[in-house]
């Protein structure tokens, strides 16, 4: 039976950050769907098929496997994705205890909805301080982004 993993996020925009959790979430699972989720309570930068076309180039740049997989979700519970496709575990990176406090009642009700248990992985310390918001905001104003995202993401950044 295979072991398959969800790690779910608005990616807006990849961090290099959240390619090293799919990375390491790559190494415990054997399937890996990464989804690019739409969050009604964020205002997004990026199109949500243009966040994963640069997720896509940015896994593939990264020399990640084909067990690692882009998909996107916009409609419905992300426990409803995980029984569609299998997957018993979703995978959240955890940069301090506001990401806890925030992701901890989230883990409980997907556990208690459909049994799907939550996987809290700490970041490379390296990236703990970077996040998407951040990064938006770096770039918005100007500023190099490029030690923070994927080399896809910076170019892209760049020509917006």
């Amino acid at each position: 039976m295979s072991r398959i993993a969800v790690v779910p996020g608005s990616f807006d925009p990849v961090t290099l950050g959240h390619i090293d959790v799919i990375a390491r979430a790559a190494n415990i699972f054997d399937q890996v769907h990464v989804l690019v989720v739409h969050n009604p309570d964020k205002s997004a930068l990026l199109p949500l098929t243009q966040r994963v076309s640069l997720l896509t180039a940015a896994l593939r740049e990264a020399g990640l496997p084909d067990t690692v997989s882009v998909h996107s979700w916009s409609m419905g519970l992300l426990v409803d994705y995980c029984t569609d496709v299998g997957a018993s575990v979703l995978v959240k990176g955890i940069r301090s205890q506001v990401d806890v406090a925030y992701e901890t009642p989230m883990a409980i009700m997907n556990r208690s909805l459909a049994g799907v248990e939550t996987v809290f992985l700490l970041p490379d310390p390296a990236h703990a301080h970077v996040s998407s918001s951040l990064v938006r905001q770096v770039a918005g104003l100007g500023g190099d982004v490029s030690p923070y995202v994927p080399r896809v993401v910076a170019e892209y950044l760049e020509t917006t």
